[in-house]
């Protein structure tokens, strides 16, 4: 209960009553270190999973990144802050060896789990070995399966060996949140485990309550370790309807707009709203068509290769996005070092498309609709349902599709149900998706294009697309190896020509965020390096 109001009492109110209750001072005051107040940001997505080593999407980490605390974070600049860890271990400090092979780790002192419970080594011990349990459904594995002989040298020291030197290890213990042992080691299953859903952490809030389809509530922690939180307390809306998110943040009812942001076609507009601050920001997120490759109709590297000619991103771009994203042939940020920008451009042509299909050996039937060795070259495409700009974009891709012999059924879904088991285990035939695919500032991608990231096939990752090339799986395990950025860089490139070859996904664009919120906020900072806005909502404050 909040103040007077039941959880039945704000379904009953509604998700602006919720809002205009608690900011009119409905609801107890917490604890925050100072300035106080709450801040309610409005996602188009519903966050769904708080374990955050369970296979989730973007939007959960937006919690994650609040409830919990890695051994260190990464900054804006790509620089790692020192977090649960005292400080960074480095080759300098002697917290890694020279050849990457041995860790040592000192750890905070006075931080407690919202439980009151001590923080301890024997947590970060739990959280590594957790990861590499196969028998928990573990979000990645990558890295982390090289960890060998944990120990815990006292309650603020851990060691452990590399089986071999891994150079994004870093970045992914950077996202890597630690859990309490106390808890989810003592569940007899930690996929099932009553911790999934009432989570406690170490970070700058702890968990108030989630109303499915409605809102997530975290609080203030007042034993927190570090500076902040300086709010009271945080509440993601989940408002799936993107004309509905935008009016509520023009109104006021949200005081920031997130994930999928303000529509380009309303920039303008809320340019010129009084007390709001637009942030546009590049983003390391990439928007693909991406296939099934386990689908008969994607098996043919020729309906790749013609769908890609049959795609008209440029038209996309300035049509539907207002010409603000520039199109990309990779799969990462343009801004990486190693980001190649030499790939070749294909041209959108209806006329090569159909010229490949035709040399293929795809033949049109009765229908238009082109058949080979009994495979009709139809599917479904599906995206999050109330995205007005993925919908507008399949109607121009269904039509151009059409027009070449392929039919493109559009089938949406809701957030919870399009992006949990739908697109983690594979059972879309196609989808128009973003994906963040490297490790924070490192260009390892292992986690979405190594073969033993299949989740569908037992793996753990979101190879979600089910590609599978020897070659790249060689060039990921051997770029994991190397730490000098000359040498890495050619591997990368490679695996971006090969991609780029095989097309296992279709890339569009890369981002160009669109947030707001409202004048008076500081604190919020875009971060190219992590996958949601919502990161640091701990340093979060109003003036």
């Amino acid at each position: 209960m909040i103040g007077n109001l039941t959880r039945r009492g704000m379904l009953k109110t509604g998700a602006a009553g919720l809002t205009m209750m608690i900011s009119s001072g409905a609801a107890q005051r917490l604890s925050a270190q100072d300035g106080g107040g709450q801040v309610t940001i409005g996602f188009s997505q519903e966050p769904t999973v708080m374990n955050p080593h369970l296979p989730h999407i973007e939007v959960d980490e937006g919690i994650h990144f609040n409830l919990f605390d890695p051994l260190f974070t990464i900054r804006t600049d790509g620089s790692f802050q020192p977090a649960l860890a005292r400080e960074v271990p480095t080759v300098e400090n002697g917290g890694i060896s020279e050849d990457g092979l041995s860790w040592r780790v000192l750890l905070r002192e006075g931080v407690t789990w919202h439980d009151g419970t001590p923080f301890t080594a024997e947590d970060v011990k739990f959280t590594l070995e957790l990861q590499a349990d196969p028998a928990f459904n573990a979000m990645r594995r990558t890295g982390h399966e090289l960890v060998r002989n944990v120990q815990v040298v006292n309650d603020h020291e851990i060691t452990w060996e590399m089986e071999s030197p891994f150079a994004p290890y870093p970045s992914i213990l950077a996202w890597t949140f630690i859990v309490p042992a106390h808890i989810l080691g003592e569940a007899d299953d930690p996929n099932t485990a009553p911790f999934n859903n009432s989570p406690v952490g170490t970070g700058a809030f702890q968990f108030g309550e989630r109303v499915a389809g409605n809102y997530v509530m975290l609080e203030a922690y007042p034993d927190y370790w570090g500076e902040g939180p300086h709010l009271d307390r945080a509440i993601w809306r989940y408002i799936p309807d993107m004309t509905v998110l935008y009016t509520q943040f023009r109104t006021g009812d949200i005081d920031v707009i997130g994930l999928q942001g303000i529509p380009f076609d309303r920039l303008d507009q809320a340019e010129g709203l009084d007390d709001r601050e637009i942030v546009i920001a590049p983003a390391a997120t990439v928007e693909s068509f991406t296939f099934n490759m386990e689908r008969p109709q994607f098996k043919d590297p020729a309906v790749r290769q013609a769908l890609y000619h049959a795609l008209d991103k440029q038209t996309i771009i300035d049509a539907i996005y207002y010409g603000i994203p520039k199109p990309t042939e990779t799969f990462l940020p343009l801004q990486s070092p190693y980001a190649k920008t030499d790939l070749e451009t294909v041209e959108y042509s209806l006329d090569r498309a159909r010229e490949i299909l035709d040399e293929a050996g795809w033949v049109p039937g009765d229908d238009g609709i082109r058949v080979k060795d009994g495979v009709r070259l139809a599917f479904t495409n599906s995206t999050t349902a109330g995205n007005s700009v993925r919908e507008q974009t399949q109607q121009f891709v269904q039509q151009d599709f059409a027009d070449i012999g392929v039919e493109m059924t559009i089938s949406n879904l809701p957030p919870a149900v399009m992006w949990g088991e739908y697109w983690m285990q594979s059972q879309f035939d196609s989808v128009i998706v973003g994906i963040n695919f490297p490790t924070g500032a490192d260009p390892d991608v292992s986690n979405y294009l190594h073969s033993s990231s299949i989740s569908a096939q037992g793996g753990a990752g979101q190879n979600t697309w089910q590609y599978s090339n020897p070659r790249v799986d060689e060039l990921l395990e051997e770029g994991g190896r190397l730490f000098v950025t000359d040498e890495r860089k050619a591997i990368y490139d490679e695996v971006q020509q090969i991609v780029h070859d095989d097309l296992p996904f279709l890339p569009m664009f890369q981002y160009m965020n669109l947030r707001g919120h409202k004048t008076g906020l500081e604190g919020f900072d875009p971060n190219v390096n992590v996958r949601i806005e919502t990161w640091n909502v701990a340093e979060w404050r109003w003036a």
